[in-house]
């Protein structure tokens, strides 16, 4: 079965027709390029996908020239990881980076082949992109600023002389400043957004006590969704690295194995589909805190749908609630939250009817079955580094 119609995802009808519109180099690269830095929360993703699968790849700065003659010409804004393949196609966001790979590259899949474990990992995959990083600019911003200003000059401007790197930095890290309040993060949710983070590294010490990933001893597309996260600005941050490995020490290992991978393409994923009992109260987390906001965002994308013409999606739909405990606010609501919801959603349309009672069940114990009938307001296809709603058939 091919790799598309094994998973099932809405995505145009090839991997080439995806990149049809690409920029392509004048001659051919020696080997793929990763345009990303250390302190990037999805170049950590990529880099650690890609090392684990033995992709041959090295990794370059994107310093003042790549952004203007490469990235932004391509792609349309200023936006790391990039992938430049050998013949110069370029693949931006990570899943599709991922599913490039996995489609093209010889050796064990991060998509767990059972369906509950392979829906877990997807819905996981979603939570660790999408929602972890409210907590992840909170540390960075709160508890960072002034070491992630240095470390932004030093990565994104290396040659530069070691005085300037703060100054470049503050130019560079500004923009990222701004996103603290638009994702809901402020005086009255910090404590809440602590309070939850500190929970959830409890929670996943607990698993990682027992397993060495996710699903077993092979990584899954779960683990990389968290990994962004959790190990560029939770785990390397100064502040928050000594936070995680203080409270969860077990985390901090399996970051570790992520990010320095000593046997690429190794490890199975736990037999019969298990999904451990460990990993339910990461999942009701996600259920608890980011369920509610998705289907606020659907509905916000819905009424965007029926007012506007266009088929490209805007990257925000207005403010949508959200809360973490007694805790309510509001923070950006973000379409592409949608479209990586569809991916774990795709996956639990094309199962056989036993396997989506599987997953029913499992969504019933941790108070997600809202999922079953999620209202999405239209189908939503990522092409030429952009998010479109389907056209109509």
């Amino acid at each position: 079965m091919g790799y598309e119609q094994n998973y099932a995802y809405r995505y145009p009808e090839s991997i080439k027709q995806r990149n049809q519109f690409a920029w392509k180099s004048e001659w051919p690269l020696m080997t793929d390029i990763l345009y990303g830095s250390a302190p990037s929360l999805f170049t950590g993703k990529a880099r650690a996908y890609l090392d684990w699968k033995g992709v041959d790849y090295r990794e370059v700065a994107p310093d003042e020239k790549v952004r203007q003659e490469l990235i932004l010409p391509a792609i349309g804004r200023m936006v790391i990881p990039v992938i430049q393949l050998d013949d110069g196609t370029l693949l931006q966001d990570t899943s599709v980076i991922i599913d490039h790979y996995e489609a093209n590259a010889e050796g064990p899949s991060v998509y767990p082949s059972g369906p509950r474990q392979r829906f877990a990992a997807l819905l996981l995959e979603c939570f660790g992109d999408e929602w972890l990083v409210i907590p992840a600019m909170h540390y960075r911003w709160n508890y960072n600023e002034e070491w992630i200003y240095e470390e932004f000059g030093r990565s994104m401007a290396p040659d530069a002389p070691a005085d300037q790197h703060v100054a470049i930095g503050k130019a560079i890290g500004e923009r990222f400043r701004g996103f603290v309040p638009i994702l809901g993060i402020n005086e009255t949710t910090i404590p809440a957004i602590e309070a939850s983070y500190e929970a959830l590294l409890a929670d996943l010490d607990i698993h990682f006590q027992a397993h060495d990933f996710l699903f077993g001893t092979r990584p899954s597309i779960g683990d990389f969704g968290l990994i962004g996260p959790l190990y560029a600005h939770l785990y390397r941050d100064p502040a928050s690295g000594e936070i995680m490995k203080r409270l969860a020490p077990h985390v901090a290992q399996w970051v570790e194995r992520m990010v320095h991978v000593e046997q690429p393409l190794s490890g199975e994923f736990l037999p019969d589909d298990a999904v451990p009992d460990t990993l339910l109260p990461i999942l009701r987390r996600m259920m608890d805190e980011q369920l509610p906001n998705l289907m606020r965002t659907a509905e916000l994308t819905a009424e965007w749908g029926k007012a506007s013409a266009d088929r490209e999606v805007p990257r925000a739909v207005g403010m949508a609630e959200y809360s973490l405990g007694t805790v309510s606010s509001t923070r950006m609501a973000s379409p592409f939250s949608l479209w990586m919801l569809q991916r774990a959603l795709g996956c639990l349309d094309a199962m056989e009817d036993d396997e989506r009672a599987a997953c029913a069940a499992l969504l019933d114990k941790v108070g997600g079955s809202a999922l079953l009938d999620f209202p999405m307001p239209f189908q939503l296809v990522f092409e030429n580094h952009r998010l479109w709603r389907e056209e109509a058939s």
